[in-house]
């Protein structure tokens, strides 16, 4: 597919422009010079056209990081199709704009120079004097007014190659096919074909940005061992077995007494991430004791209820003494993700690491699993059996039946005559003994509880 790129100094609107073109706020955007480390990468629609649209970080020397990011942006730029190369008119021009421009012109690919914040006639002025850079393709824009924006389209539109699919209708037999003979839906073979959405998260500098570069085999996300170095979401997708993995590189998350700044902007964005994230890999930094602050991220993801994968990085020097020592300790300190599958790795020299594409392929599947009304009966049944329910104050309380509602991940509903006499406890010894028989390593269950007096054409109010 087709790829432009948006390369220019920090805080040039470069971020605002890659929304704008987009559609929607991806890329976090703010006064702060260097507010973008590493490239977004979205699917932007031009007219009846796809591309890739890439927003890269600021092109600066100033500091270890930003150095890697110029590197990382550059690098971006051989690969990439088209580029937009983006100035601030609110200032005259810079000899270091002068120098990029040029040396982008050495790509021999279309390149354009953009002009942003003209605002007022003052602006158009002073913008004449860009006209010494000697391009070919000059655009004056406001992305916060939104003028120009549609010139840049028509200059990127003739040298997409790739157009919108149309959509095609689905056949009586092809929808028929989906179903077996029972009228049940085939999972299996629709969920072949979705992407399966895994978000790295953990606190600072544990590492997650080197997982995502050994993961995808690419330098894709800029290391650095400054703390914060990841701000925006970093995301790519990565092809195992025939299944598509997004794999998306999170800001790290700090105490919340240190967060300042973008930085508050980019643990919201992590947050609705993890929203949409079929997969969580909790990344721990094995060199260090575990913390609230790991305690505290975990939760954080589990929250939302994703599959989940413990990954203890920097294991450079260690042995099965100390993976089960480690092991204990996070099962002693993360009752909450006893479910977890825990797996050591050292990112940094890709040691073990395609231990993890088998890992996330397991935990997805049991994360949409279905389970078979009577076989999820016939467990219930004996586990009531085993260790029955309390009686809720002399009176009987039972499970008439359960049944599961939905999947992502597996949801039950037990019907019951006293659904608010179901303890914690109980629900918990219940979810254990359905994971046990079902093999649901790495996926959390939730049990709700549901009255049968309110049942009603098979739908229920939920307790």
């Amino acid at each position: 597919m087709t790829k432009v790129i948006l390369i220019g100094r920090p805080n040039v609107g470069k971020s605002s422009l890659f929304n704008r073109l987009v559609g929607r706020r991806i890329a976090i955007t703010s006064d702060i010079a260097g507010t973008t480390r590493d490239t977004n990468k979205e699917i932007c629609e031009i007219y009846d056209k796809e591309c890739v649209l890439i927003d890269s970080g600021g092109l600066d020397d100033s500091s270890e990081i930003f150095k890697k990011v110029r590197d990382k942006t550059l690098s971006e730029a051989k690969e990439a199709d088209i580029v937009l190369f983006m100035v601030d008119g609110k200032f005259m021009p810079q000899d270091e704009d002068r120098e990029i421009f040029y040396s982008l012109l050495g790509l021999q690919k279309p390149t354009a120079l953009v002009i942003n914040k003209i605002d007022s006639k003052k602006d158009q002025t002073r913008a004449y004097e860009f006209i010494e850079f000697g391009a070919s393709n000059v655009f004056e824009i406001s992305v916060s007014h939104n003028t120009g924006i549609d010139e840049i389209k028509d200059f990127i539109y003739p040298y997409i190659k790739e157009s919108l699919k149309a959509d095609t209708e689905e056949s009586l037999d092809d929808f028929l096919a989906n179903f077996d003979e029972n009228g049940e839906i085939l999972d299996d073979e629709i969920n072949q074909n979705e992407p399966i959405k895994v978000g790295i998260i953990g606190r600072v500098n544990v590492g997650k940005s080197s997982l995502l570069n050994a993961l995808v085999k690419d330098e894709r996300s800029v290391v650095s061992s400054v703390e914060g170095t990841t701000i925006d979401p970093v995301n790519e997708s990565f092809v195992y077995e025939n299944r598509v993995f997004e794999f998306v590189d999170t800001a790290g998350i700090r105490r919340r007494s240190k967060i300042e700044g973008i930085e508050k902007f980019a643990l919201n964005r992590t947050q609705k991430v993890l929203e949409n994230t079929d997969v969580s890999l909790l990344v721990l930094d094995s060199s260090q004791p575990l913390s609230e602050l790991d305690e505290k991220v975990a939760g954080i993801a589990s929250k939302f209820e994703p599959a989940m994968i413990i990954i203890l990085n920097k294991w450079e020097n260690k042995g099965e003494k100390e993976f089960d020592e480690i092991s204990r300790q996070i099962r002693d300190k993360f009752k909450f993700l006893s479910y977890a599958p825990i797996i050591s790795v050292s990112a940094l020299d890709g040691k073990r690491v395609h231990k993890i594409y088998p890992l996330i392929l397991k935990v997805y599947e049991n994360f949409t699993k279905k389970i078979k009304t009577s076989q999820l009966n016939e467990v219930i049944n004996e586990a009531t059996i085993t260790h029955p329910l309390p009686h809720e104050k002399g009176k009987l309380v039972k499970i008439y039946y359960s049944v599961q509602f939905d999947t992502k991940p597996p949801k039950i509903a037990l019907i019951m005559n006293r659904p608010k006499s179901l303890h914690f406890s109980y629900k918990r010894y219940l979810i254990n003994k359905i994971r046990s028989s079902f093999e649901l390593e790495g996926t959390p269950i939730v049990i709700v509880a549901r009255d049968k007096k309110k049942q009603k054409d098979g739908d229920e109010k939920e307790e």
